[in-house]
């Protein structure tokens, strides 16, 4: 999984730093911005100037000028230099002392106060706790003694801080604000010098390998462990990092983020610390020292100095992307974060994820796309672009550049592969389904809505009518012609409903209703036409096409008149039910206009009989419609059914009696048709018997309509329901009445009649024994023969018996308590006389508050005294205070 991550270029050659002098080795090496500074193992700091340009190729090369060098003295290896940019001095390991030396001149520090004797090895603070800036604070091992101390290093001296003691003999250390790292003889550790707490880490054999403590971060090191790993470890002695694995012979380790570059003995390794993973392998024979200055990887074999130069991050995403490492290229990119501004990083970021996106796409991958597409922030129509033909012609959408993919188009992507088509124009439908309603679609819902219907229609997807029934976006030009291709008539008529062209979407639908046109989508499409039509609120074309939809079926195509608002009955009805509300009758008002009068409605029926019945029915029994026309209108319409049917031959007896059931239920419970005109028109039927009794029964004539149901019909229980349901809403004389004349019907003998007389006693006798309570007995007994015999009548004597002597006890509690109340009001009028009342021209009434001109007055309780004519208008007002006021005498 190798990536580019450095090149190594040369810094200092072997000729410019040592001539033809072959003994002369690299020691040690550091820095400082542009300075170099090279220690030798003859006692010399030579100091070179670095200077970085590009090549033509783009590629980092170096300059170098050798300034100065200078000879310590002390015939011995330098061991170490440490620059401190802010004393402008270096600091000096050489024959176990430490010294400083000018930056510039690289002369030795006059005062002798500046060297530090018997030291093994030192590292400076970069993190330090002393807030003066103008020393620098180090860390010392004592070559004598287990102890390490700590020192601030000034222009001239130097002064001891701390002295910590150590377990074992210190071999190397590094330094972080108060923590020390330190290897050991046989182990790491981590201790605090300013509290004294220590922390073992973990073993390792010093004679075996030399130790590595290298500061990464800060209160972070990185540790040469056992078993060639690179072990990550915190303050607290915690690994929060998964360890590297390097060579078990690694002799330096350098950081830049986001990449631990290590060296052994033939190789310089590269290790991911985001994913640990090897990156990158160079050969570099001799090596021996690497190390890291302010971002500029240092490498050094005993002869020369070569300068690890880092590829820019996004060069080396790019080429991750290239080699479809979709997950290490946003690994790298997640840990490029604190290296880049926020707002280079996150358009960086953006892209990065487009382009991941994209070649998942690409592989089939596309839950994962999806994700990177999302998160991306993708210009949907990117992705749209790949199919040819979905974006509109209208579109202004130009691809990104440089883009983010490699593919012309999705015939080049899929390489003839229908499947592979079928399949990414699946995803994309669900995509865009997705993002049609979120922030990623603004500014381009024609494109999205667009490319959307045209894959809905390709691929006869379900969701093709949903996405037109509701709020969309579509270009009427682009979308049509692709509708017509796939034969999605109905979907195109919704398309141009939503678009306000109704009259182009109902012809479109009726030619495919009558065959003209091929569309399976809907087989109820004659159905829906017709629902369209009833809530249409162009009148023009519901009376263009009405025609059309009752021709094809009457029963289907008056639901174009049943179904739409009455008109303007019933908006005047509304109008007086919301009087207050003057906001909802403007609307109403303003609806009027796209409205269908029902007089019209009726007038066009006129040739279709089935639809103009059904039309009546739906005013008169659903609307319930209180016109004596409407009401008249479908009795007749019912009278002539009815009588159609009958004149019929054969006679259709099942027609023939749902027919008259309708009609009979009409009579009974309307009473706003003209009765006349109808029975009229049954008059010499005998077959409608029923309905000539209903219709004499609206005209009070009872004693006809009973007459015909006792000796026409027979039907004795139909005359007795016919007295209870007349008497329904009448008061309790008015039904004694319709039964006495039934009474009456049964016991005359006088009337020619087919029926029996023992039938006519039998019903007579059934009538009297189930409602005596609701006769007049004297009456009864004058009517009945003489020849009855009382056990016969015995259920009706005993219930007008029970009644009467009700009647009579409820009559007599009813005086007890007039009495009663009598008897109480003359108390309170004698109450009332027997102390008085005074008025005068001086005292006011209390209800009108003008003075008494007369001594009659009425006295309210507690002997107020008022105005007779104001005492009366307060009874009208309030009933309840008649049985407070009292009339009084005034006495003076």
């Amino acid at each position: 999984m190798s990536v580019k991550a450095f090149e190594l270029v040369p810094a200092v050659e072997r000729e410019l730093l040592m001539g033809d002098k072959a003994r002369i080795n690299i020691e040690c090496i550091e820095c400082c911005g542009k300075h170099l500074y090279v220690g030798t193992n003859d006692c010399f700091i030579h100091h070179f100037l670095l200077e970085e340009h590009a090549t033509t190729k783009g590629m980092l090369s170096y300059t170098v000028q050798k300034l100065l060098f200078r000879y310590l003295g002390l015939k011995k290896p330098v061991e170490a230099l440490k620059a401190a940019s802010a004393l402008e001095r270096i600091i000096v390991l050489c024959d176990a002392t430490v010294s400083v030396v000018d930056m510039i001149t690289l002369e030795p520090v006059p005062s002798g106060g500046a060297k530090i004797k018997g030291v093994a090895a030192f590292c400076v603070n970069e993190n330090p706790v002393n807030g003066d800036p103008f020393c620098v604070e180090i860390g010392v091992i004592s070559a004598r003694r287990r102890t390490v101390q700590i020192y601030m290093v000034y222009e001239d001296r130097v002064q001891l801080v701390k002295e910590v003691n150590t377990p074992e003999q210190p071999c190397a250390v590094s330094l972080d604000g108060y923590f020390l790292c330190l290897a050991l003889s046989t182990q790491y550790m981590i201790l605090n010098y300013s509290t004294g707490a220590a922390q073992d880490l973990f073993p390792y054999d010093s004679e075996e390998r030399k130790p590595i403590v290298k500061r990464i971060g800060r209160e972070e090191f990185l540790l040469a462990a056992p078993g060639g790993l690179g072990m990550f470890a915190n303050a607290e002695g915690i690994s929060q990092r998964a360890p590297v694995n390097w060579s078990e012979s690694v002799m330096g380790a350098a950081v830049c983020f986001p990449y631990v570059v290590a060296l052994d003995e033939g190789f310089v390794t590269v290790h991911s610390m985001l994913d640990q993973q090897l990156k990158q392998t160079l050969s570099f024979r001799d090596g021996h020292i690497l190390q890291d200055f302010e971002g500029k990887v240092v490498l050094a074999s005993t002869k020369a100095v070569y300068v690890l130069v880092p590829l820019p991050l996004e060069r080396q995403i790019q080429e991750l992307l290239a080699g479809h490492r979709v997950e290490e290229a946003l690994t790298l990119t997640e840990g490029a974060r604190r290296n880049i501004p926020k707002d280079k990083f996150q358009i960086l970021h953006k892209r990065i994820l487009q382009q991941a996106g994209f070649i998942q796409f690409g592989q089939l991958q596309f839950l994962e796309a999806k994700e990177h597409f999302r998160t991306g922030q993708l210009d949907v129509r990117e992705l749209i672009s790949l199919y040819p033909l979905l974006l509109p012609a209208s579109s202004s959408f130009t691809r990104c550049h440089p883009p983010l993919h490699e593919f012309a188009d999705l015939n080049h992507l899929a390489q003839g592969d229908q499947e592979k088509v079928q399949r990414c124009k699946r995803f994309l439908i669900t995509y865009l389904g997705e993002v049609r309603s979120t922030e990623g679609a603004n500014g381009c819902r024609e494109d999205v809505d667009t490319a959307l219907l045209k894959l809905y229609a390709e691929q006869d997807h379900e969701s093709l009518l949903d996405l037109l029934a509701s709020p969309n976006a579509c270009l009427l030009a682009e979308s049509a012609p692709w509708l017509e291709k796939h034969h999605k008539y109905f979907a195109l008529g919704l398309l141009y409903h939503y678009n306000g062209q109704d009259s182009a979407a109902l012809q479109l639908w009726v030619r495919v209703v009558n065959g003209d046109l091929q569309d399976s989508t809907r087989s109820d499409l004659y159905e829906y036409v017709v629902d369209f039509l009833s809530f249409c609120s162009n009148p023009d074309l519901v009376w263009k096409y009405a025609d059309w939809a009752l021709q094809r079926d009457q029963t289907i195509g008056v639901q174009i008149f049943t179904r739409r608002p009455v008109g303007q009955d019933q908006v005047k009805e509304q109008k007086d039910q919301v009087k207050e509300q003057k906001d909802q009758v403007k609307e109403q008002k303003d609806q009027v206009k796209d409205q269908v009068n029902p007089d019209d409605v009726i007038t066009y029926l006129g040739k279709h009989s089935q639809a103009l019945l059904l039309y009546l029915e739906h005013l008169v029994l659903g609307r319930r419609i209180q016109k004596e026309k409407l009401h008249t209108h479908l009795a007749v319409q019912y009278t002539d059914r009815v009588l159609s049917l009958l004149s019929q031959s054969p006679t259709a007896d099942q027609q023939v009696s749902l027919a008259r059931d309708k009609l009979q239920l009409l009579l009974r419970e309307s009473s706003l048709y003209r009765v006349q005109l109808l029975l009229g028109k049954i008059q010499e039927y005998d077959q409608l018997f029923l309905e000539r009794a209903t219709l004499h029964g609206k005209l009070e004539e009872h004693d006809k309509a009973l007459h015909i149901l006792v000796h026409q019909l027979k039907d004795f229980p139909a005359a007795e329901a016919y007295c209870v349901r007349g008497s329904a809403s009448r008061d309790p004389a008015y039904q004694q009445r319709l039964l006495h004349l039934l009474l009456g019907v049964y016991l005359d003998r006088d009337l020619p009649s087919s029926t029996g007389t023992g039938e006519l006693e039998m019903a007579a006798v059934d009538l009297l024994n189930r409602h005596g309570e609701l006769f007049d007995a004297v009456r009864v007994l004058d009517l009945l023969p003489e020849g009855w015999s009382l056990q016969l009548l015995r259920p009706f004597l005993g219930r007008a018996l029970r009644g009467s002597m009700h009647a009579c006890r409820t009559s007599q509690v009813a005086l007890g308590l007039a009495r009663s109340e009598n008897l109480q009001l003359q108390h309170d009028r004698l109450k009332q006389r027997r102390s008085p009342v005074l008025v005068s021209e001086k005292k006011g009434c209390v209800l009108c508050h003008n003075t008494f001109s007369e001594p009659d007055c009425v006295c309210l309780p507690g002997g107020v005294p008022v105005h007779t004519h104001c005492a009366a208008q307060r009874v009208v007002r309030d009933s309840p205070t008649r049985r407070q006021l009292a009339n009084s005498n005034n006495h003076t």
